[in-house]
């Protein structure tokens, strides 16, 4: 009887001890270290961490799978984890719990994955923390205070990453370095700190001091993997090692110009230079009376304002040029250099006076004046499924309120449309159009009529049965110098005027266009002014589908 009694309690024990045993994961394997039990899964389709993974593993390496994220509470049944190795993953988010009850970790390892930030409060649940590894990923900045919580932290690697500027105090204040700076009387000498920064893309200007001056005067107990550190930009820095490199202090921009007060005759070119030095180097930006209409490529008498023309003077320094060619009366006021950089940002005023010239104007410029200093520029600036809506911005040196008539006219029509426009209004719509039918609208003060440049010619696109169609195939068309541009419905606009001649319109207007259309040469203008041959088309693509498709139906 006691024998049996014995056989019995060896199959307990037997089957017990297997019923313990944990399942391995399929594709992973499960083995016995020195240091505890270890979950190793090598290039498998592991989307996510498993759930519900046993406590007793000590370590956890999974690697070369398409794991995307670390979610909150990922290892939240893993306490006793101590080896967190997930390298070359495709890891690219790690949340702000990801690593709540692994009170117990003291690596983490996450190399060759694509991070770009990394929530680092995420650390306050991991105390013992002693190796934190994320070179090769794509982290571009490092916060203030991102290491406050890793204070038993002996190996930080964050080569190879996107860093280009770190603040010194990140590693200063850091308690683990301040821990072997200035070790307490008769303490206990603290084991080295190794740190890895190489191979990033630093960019060396006055925000890198701090990080320069740290990395020059990095010694025992502190060791830096490569000290080697060298700068990429900017491009008068580029290649020098930190050792090399000698750093001013950073400043707000200060501003300058030869002169604040530019006088012209009406009709000359004028330069206006804003020179800003700073550092780190700043960028400059110009506002001026009419730049709400710059930003619809009409401003300044509807002509381009060149673009401005920035070049490096000096190292953190830049000299800006506004060229503004032909100018007209109403180009005078204010124009406001502005420089900013990181550190603040500068103001310069440049008042301009245009004087007007005693002299006729151009007959083949489309930007003629009414008289004086009257100037009016007509644009389309919406298109509807019905129709198109006008604005126009005018100038007048008159004493009267400015009152306007505008003319429409058609090919299909016998005679012009005349509308008579109060003050105060500077917007117009015209509905109603007809499909594949070339509209002219003009625009000219008080009763005078309108002379060229003060009108706009924009054609509509063929028809097609139901509102639908209609909607998506009617497409206004503007003629710039005898060239038609097909616009569809709903996408861009391009203003009615241009600062090229006809004879010039080749390529430099189409480079205005979101898209480079193809560009025949464009018609000659007529003698007499008008607009008589509009078979020159800088068409888009879908315009020109869609005409195939017309003509197809149409044989057919």
């Amino acid at each position: 009887m006691a024998s049996v009694s014995h056989y019995f309690l060896l199959v307990l024990a037997f089957l017990d001890s297997h019923t313990a045993q944990p399942v391995c994961l399929p594709g992973c394997t499960c083995s016995h270290e020195s240091f505890g039990r270890t979950l190793q899964c090598m290039s498998i389709s592991l989307g996510a961490i498993p759930l519900n993974l046993p406590d007793e593993f000590k370590r956890v390496r999974i690697e070369n799978s398409p794991l995307f994220e670390l979610p909150r509470g990922s290892f939240i049944n893993m306490s006793t984890l101590e080896y967190l190795w997930l390298n070359f993953n495709n890891v690219t988010v790690i949340h702000l719990g990801a690593l709540e009850r692994l009170s117990e970790l003291k690596e983490l390892r996450l190399e060759g994955n694509k991070l770009r930030s990394v929530p680092w409060t995420a650390f306050r649940a991991t105390p013992l923390l002693r190796v934190l590894d994320l070179k090769h990923n794509r982290i571009e900045v490092l916060p203030e205070l991102a290491l406050q919580f890793l204070i038993n932290l002996t190996y930080l690697d964050l080569s190879s990453n996107r860093l280009t500027v770190v603040s010194k105090s990140v590693f200063s204040n850091w308690p683990a370095y301040q821990k072997r700076r200035q070790p307490g009387c008769g303490a206990k000498i603290p084991p080295s700190m190794v740190l890895a920064l190489h191979s990033n893309p630093w960019l060396c200007d006055c925000r890198l001091r701090g990080l320069v001056q740290f990395v020059k005067s990095v010694s025992l107990p502190v060791i830096l993997v490569n000290p080697h550190l060298m700068c990429r930009a900017p491009l008068s820095k580029a290649g020098q090692l930190f050792h090399e490199t000698e750093l001013g202090d950073c400043m707000k921009p200060r501003i300058s110009t030869p002169s604040a007060n530019v006088t012209i005759w009406a009709g000359q070119n004028v330069t206006l230079r804003c020179l800003a030095q700073a550092s780190p180097s700043p960028t400059i930006a110009w506002t001026y009376p009419l730049s709400m209409w710059r930003e619809f490529d009409v401003v300044l008498r509807g002509k381009q304002l060149a673009p401005m023309l920035t070049s490096s003077t000096a190292e953190d320094a830049a000299l800006s040029e506004l060229v503004i060619p032909a100018a007209h009366p109403v180009d005078r006021g204010n124009y406001t250099c502005v420089a900013s950089n990181s550190i603040g940002r500068s103001t310069l005023d440049i008042s301009l006076h245009v004087l007007p010239a005693q002299a006729l104007p151009d007959p083949y410029s489309p930007f003629s004046p009414l008289e004086g200093d009257t100037y009016i520029d007509l644009r389309v600036i919406k298109q509807t499924v019905h129709g198109i809506l006008l604005e126009w911005f005018a100038v007048a040196n008159t004493p009267e309120e400015k009152w306007f008539t505008l003319y429409v006219a058609s090919e299909e029509a016998l005679r012009k449309e005349v509308v008579h426009i109060g003050p105060g209004i500077n917007t117009y719509a015209i509905d109603d159009l007809l499909p594949g039918t070339k509209y002219e609208a003009c625009l000219s003060l008080g009763g005078r009529p309108p002379r060229q440049g003060q009108c706009v010619v924009f054609v509509t696109g063929r028809d097609r049965s139901g509102l639908e169609e209609r909607e998506r195939l009617l497409h206004i068309t503007v003629v710039l110098c005898a060239v038609l541009l097909a616009l569809p419905v709903g996408a861009y606009v391009w203003a009615a005027q241009a600062p090229c001649s006809c004879r010039e319109w080749g390529l430099h207007c189409c480079l205005h266009r979101r898209k480079a259309p193809r560009c025949p040469r464009a018609a000659p203008q007529h003698e007499d002014g008008s607009y008589r041959d509009h078979t020159a088309i800088c068409e888009d693509n879908l315009e020109h589908r869609d005409a195939e498709g017309d003509e197809e139906g149409e044989s057919g």
